[in-house]
């Protein structure tokens, strides 16, 4: 199993997804905001504001956005820096703003906290702290320092002090709270979109090597009789032809390229047939073609396959699905990445249910990983530093894609360790480690019934 290199997604910078005119159209609604609460300020509530010095500050929003529309095309999109420049400035225009209206006296003092949320929704989290720290120093700048706000009578509003207080601790606590809460919630969505994504390259990979298999299996198929009766005739007309030693060399020539072709087919194929043998394939056969990938790897894998219900030869056909093969295959290497000599692959069946259990003899999974096994980006399952596995980064992706892949064919997968009490029921006395339980409905992955079976009739061309 190839897993997708680290760093295949970390790459990407978020800063970039944002698009220039997305904030001109917030702040062209903060400006309109701005301008309505003045103007009812001023008209309905008659308190004397500094309301040309307010519309200057205003002003300079309204010609920055000018500015952006008509120099910049719709579709630009903002670096990380551009988009902490542009979430800063607009922080400091309602700082400056409310400087001029009151301080925290002003109850759309509460706003500070918008860019802030933004930021940890758009930007690095480096980015966010520094504009999250930034606004706790101007909120608490503005406790001490504003314009006061003063009625048409000259009574100035202000809140007591241990309110004014209490609003400066529900902001800060507003800004620390929304960023980290947007912060995490955007990284997890992050974390779930790349291994989400990883999971597709790896069954769209998986669907490749699955369809190449058939398209060299079919055309060997396919061309097999005609090649072998080429290779035939002209041997025949070689041993005729020996007193023609042109001819003779022409005959021997046709059946050196027949050779040459028989290998080609072995090598490699191009475009085919479906081979709808390939379609289906006994239970016992996908495990093997699971696990052929790790039986050189030093470790002993065991299988063991049976029914309670009849002999083995009635295993149930199951279909060869690609998300089937690189999930097993997924937790096959798990198991003897981790195994310290042995790994045990079981499966059993019934009338209802076909059940698969992979075993290794290592350490388990630590307890405080086991409840979330199957999240992306997870980190490692043993110590820090394993030697049997140097360089090892994690196990989060590989379970993840092995665990989507699997579910969306309609497993039902379990993680427990050997060792434990609850666990241990039916497992080889050997397998001490981890174990991972699969178990899917017949009717979900059975292919046909032994009382059903049929011809698997014609092998179609492929359609593009």
């Amino acid at each position: 199993m190839s897993e997708i290199p680290p760093g295949t997604f970390k790459s990407r910078s978020r800063g970039n997804w944002i698009r220039l005119r997305t904030l001109v159209l917030l702040r062209w609604w903060a400006i309109a905001g701005q301008v309505t609460a003045l103007i009812v300020a001023q008209r309905l509530y008659n308190l004397n504001l500094e309301i040309g010095l307010c519309f200057l500050v205003i002003g300079v929003s309204v010609v920055s956005n000018l500015v952006a529309a008509f120099i910049y095309p719709e579709n630009k999109r903002l670096s990380e820096n551009e988009t902490l420049l542009v979430v800063l400035f607009d922080m400091l225009q309602l700082g400056l703003l409310l400087y001029l209206t009151g301080g925290l006296n002003n109850p759309f003092s509460i706003l500070i906290v918008g860019p802030v949320t933004v930021s940890a929704s758009a930007i690095s989290s480096r980015s966010t702290m520094f504009l999250g720290l930034t606004a706790i120093l101007t909120v608490s700048i503005l406790t001490q320092f504003h314009l006061p706000l003063r009625t048409e009578q000259g009574f100035v509003l202000r809140m007591p002090d241990v309110f004014l207080f209490g609003n400066w601790t529900a902001i800060v606590i507003a800004i620390v709270f929304l960023g980290v809460y947007s912060r995490w919630i955007v990284s997890e969505m992050d974390a779930m979109s790349d291994a989400l994504q990883a999971t597709q390259m790896a069954l769209a990979r998986e669907q490749k090597l699955t369809d190449l298999g058939g398209v060299v299996a079919a055309a060997a198929h396919e061309l097999g009789t005609p090649l072998a009766t080429i290779k035939l005739t002209s041997a025949e007309l070689a041993e005729e032809l020996s007193d023609q030693a042109e001819l003779r060399d022409d005959a021997l020539l046709i059946r050196q390229q027949a050779d040459r072709c028989r290998d080609i087919l072995r090598s490699m194929g191009r475009a085919g047939k479906d081979d709808l043998h390939l379609r289906t394939a006994p239970l016992t056969a996908i495990l093997d073609e699971a696990a052929e990938p790790h039986l050189d790897r030093g470790k002993h894998i065991h299988f063991a396959h049976g029914s309670p219900a009849g002999p083995l030869e009635s295993q149930p056909i199951i279909y060869r699905r690609p998300e089937v093969v690189h999930g097993l295959r997924n937790l096959i290497q798990n198991a003897v990445d981790f195994a310290r000599a042995n790994v045990w692959i079981e499966s059993w069946w019934d009338d209802t249910r076909i059940t698969v259990r992979i075993m290794d003899d290592g350490r388990g999974y630590s307890h405080h990983v086991l409840s979330r096994i199957g999240e992306p980006f997870m980190r490692r399952r043993g110590a820090r530093d394993d030697p049997r596995r140097p360089g090892y980064e994690g196990m989060g992706l590989g379970l993840f894609i092995a665990k989507t892949l699997l579910e969306r064919s309609g497993a039902d997968l379990s993680f427990a360790n050997a060792s434990d009490a609850t666990s241990d029921e039916g497992h080889h006395p050997d397998a001490i480690g981890a174990v991972v339980e699969l178990s899917w409905l017949r009717a979900q992955i059975e292919a046909e019934t032994p009382d059903a079976r049929r011809p698997s009739g014609e092998n179609l061309p492929f359609h593009a």
